[in-house]
């Protein structure tokens, strides 16, 4: 536990980089529709190499979605075909559309490559 001191001395929980990518990647696999802001963050986690905390998503795997009340064990092996197969799953013109409002508009023309093979590529990266 760490504490805020301003404006008031105040409680707070932090995670580590591996733990908060690990979270994420639980949002992808679990979510029934497709958020683009996911797939942002993806790229960000991926093209900083993060590490990912496998412990901690095997059991929010094991807690909700899919993947809920099964003994699966989550390895890097494991995780790499989940995502890819979720990768190829994906509407991206859907997931472009529902990030862009987000993406300041001289920035937008790199949300309009992104296609399965781009994450792919993206998923190669960890």
């Amino acid at each position: 536990m760490k504490y805020m001191d301003f404006p008031y001395l105040s409680p707070i929980s932090v995670q580590d980089p591996a733990t908060l990518f690990a979270g994420k990647i639980h949002a992808l696999l679990c979510r029934s529709y497709v958020k683009g802001r996911d797939w942002y963050d993806f790229i960000w986690y991926t093209a900083r190499r993060a590490a990912v905390n496998y412990p901690y998503l095997e059991e929010a795997l094991h807690q909700s979605g899919p993947f809920k009340n099964t003994k699966v064990h989550i390895d890097r092996t494991y995780l790499h075909d989940a995502l890819y197969q979720k990768i190829k799953s994906i509407d991206w013109q859907e997931a472009r559309e529902d990030v862009r409002r987000f993406i300041p508009v001289n920035e937008q023309f790199s949300i309009n490559l992104w296609n399965a093979e781009v994450f792919i590529q993206q998923l190669d990266k960890f």
